[in-house]
């Protein structure tokens, strides 16, 4: 089954681009580069006979109860980060696992961090490398970059089931190389980079209906062996006009060794 959804293209330009991030040192104040709104189909996982495969396309849903239901203050970050671990562990089969950072998201103009509108991926492979360096340091990063680790996020519907703006997934398989463009994140900080994804007919969107908070969707960002990156966005679209539910999430990030 297919529904429509809006999602916000990047376009190629001749310069580098950007997002300034808490820009001005307003948190949560976001200057972002041109967009280009496009509608695109997108094929509902839940409905579907064949569903996507992490090792196939670098993307999975699965059933994963927790027993971690208040994501506000930090009492629960412990326990969270254990039942990560071993999600990761069982489904992927990964040795090590680091949780380094969680994002809480509210579809709600007043909220400082907001679904992410743009499709894109977190990594560039220098971002990435430069991460992993970051999280273990130089030496302990030439031992990972020996063997093979990835970045995998993980994401989580809280409080109610999704019903709009859910997190949609383009198939590695239809994207072409040069649909993908650097951009940089500047911090009043600090400077990042990520990949953004330019607009093609051939894209093969996917997403799951009405999530729950029972349910994660774990997805790869960068791998150095080989496994893509996957675009993703929210989806502009509302699953049951009825219902008023705000779209609430929490995205954790993950670097793994397997």
């Amino acid at each position: 089954m297919t529904s429509s959804a809006t999602v916000n293209y990047h376009v190629h330009k001749d310069e580098r681009q950007c997002f300034e991030l808490d820009a001005g040192g307003i948190a949560g104040n976001l200057i972002s580069p041109e967009l280009a709104p496009t509608r695109v189909s997108v094929a509902d996982m839940r409905a579907e006979a064949e569903p996507v495969r992490f090792e196939r396309d670098a993307v999975e849903f699965a059933q994963a109860p927790g027993a971690v239901r208040d994501f506000t203050g930090d009492s629960w970050k412990d326990l969270y980060d254990q039942e990560l671990t071993a999600l990761l562990m069982d489904r992927l089969g990964v040795q090590e696992v680091v949780v380094f950072d969680h994002t809480v998201r509210i579809d709600d103009p007043k909220a400082i961090r907001k679904p992410a509108r743009n499709v894109h991926s977190d990594y560039s492979e220098d971002g990435a490398k430069h991460r992993l360096i970051d999280l273990l340091g130089t030496e302990k990063a030439a031992e990972w970059s020996g063997g093979h680790f990835a970045f995998i996020n993980v994401w989580r519907p809280v409080e109610h089931p999704i019903n709009s703006a859910p997190l949609g997934f383009v198939r590695p398989s239809s994207v072409a190389s040069d649909d993908w463009i650097l951009l940089d994140l500047i911090y009043p900080d600090r400077k990042g980079q990520i990949m953004g994804l330019v607009g093609n007919p051939a894209h093969a969107w996917v997403y799951q209906s009405k999530m729950t908070p029972d349910e994660v969707v774990f997805f790869n960002i960068y791998d150095n062996q080989g496994l893509p990156s996957i675009a993703h966005s929210a989806l502009d679209m509302v699953e049951d006009p009825n219902v008023t539910t705000i779209r609430k999430s929490i995205e954790s990030r993950t670097l793994v060794r397997y």
